[in-house]
């Protein structure tokens, strides 16, 4: 399977940023999150999608989620979502041609057992995984698995990381480097922090060959368009599950129009 640093290569031989998407599993249903991932990719979109998506995997215990995404989360796990349900996640935005990489704790990874979930996950097409909560030291057998069946390793930095610790943690990761902007759980913010840009060009000294995207924050296209200013991609969460918990709560869980707006915002944004 491609890495899903493709995502970040073809934008930047566009000229521009990427974007990147997030949206979880199972909200507001299963089936509304296939359609609601598809949309994200840019079907139904008056322009083009995300250039690679994030699919969440609700846990029961989100220590660094915000309380928008926790809410999601919360009713897909209410709802019955599954663990192997990620697996047809990931057929559907492989359907449309985008790649995808899985965000999760690494518990449920630990319990699906490390070896079945890299081998399923790359069976359904996935490049790769998001791992907040596991470090590059602890990550022996991730590594293993990951290289046995060709998947990136998406690790995380903040703006707290020592020189040493960036260093390290991109010399681990394989595709692209998180960067988090701010301390503290996902949400959206009014403006881009200033934390970013510092972080960004620390890792720019550090490891200059290593992509990075920045999330934690983004919620229009305006702000995108700040972001790969210095970034290679933002990445947007919480702006896209809150129209997905606007619609639930209005009765409409399979509209999916404010979400295709934002999509079409967002996605003019990076290419400013």
């Amino acid at each position: 399977m491609e890495s899903s640093a493709v995502a970040f290569t073809t934008a930047k031989a566009e000229g521009r940023g990427a974007l990147v998407g997030y949206l979880p599993v199972g909200y507001p249903s299963v089936r509304g999150s296939l359609a609601a991932l598809r949309a994200l990719c840019g079907e139904g979109v008056d322009g083009p999608g995300v250039d690679l998506v994030e699919i969440g995997l609700p846990y029961s215990d989100p220590m660094m989620d915000g309380p928008v995404i926790q809410r999601a989360g919360t009713r897909a796990l209410d709802r019955g979502v599954r663990t192997r349900d990620v697996f047809a996640a990931v057929g559907a935005v492989r359907s449309t041609g985008t790649p995808a990489v899985v965000m999760t704790y690494w518990n449920l990874v630990d319990r699906y057992g490390t070896e079945a979930f890299a081998r399923d996950l790359a069976n359904a097409g996935g490049s790769g995984l998001i791992t907040p909560d596991l470090i590059p030291d602890e990550a022996q057998d991730w590594i293993a698995a990951s290289d046995a069946h060709g998947l990136d390793r998406v690790f995380l930095v903040s703006p707290s990381s020592t020189d040493d610790r960036i260093a390290a943690t991109a010399a681990a990761g394989r595709g692209w480097l998180y960067a988090t902007s701010v301390m503290g759980v996902t949400g959206t913010r009014a403006s881009s922090p200033t934390a970013a840009p510092d972080l960004v060009g620390r890792i720019r000294r550090l490891a200059p060959d290593t992509l990075v995207g920045v999330g934690l924050g983004v919620s229009n296209g305006d702000q995108a368009a700040d972001v790969v200013a210095y970034a290679d991609a933002a990445i947007v969460g919480s702006a896209f599950v809150k129209t997905l918990l606007a619609a639930d709560d209005a009765g409409n869980p399979d509209d999916l129009s404010a979400l295709r707006a934002l999509v079409g915002d967002l996605a003019a944004g990076v290419r400013r």
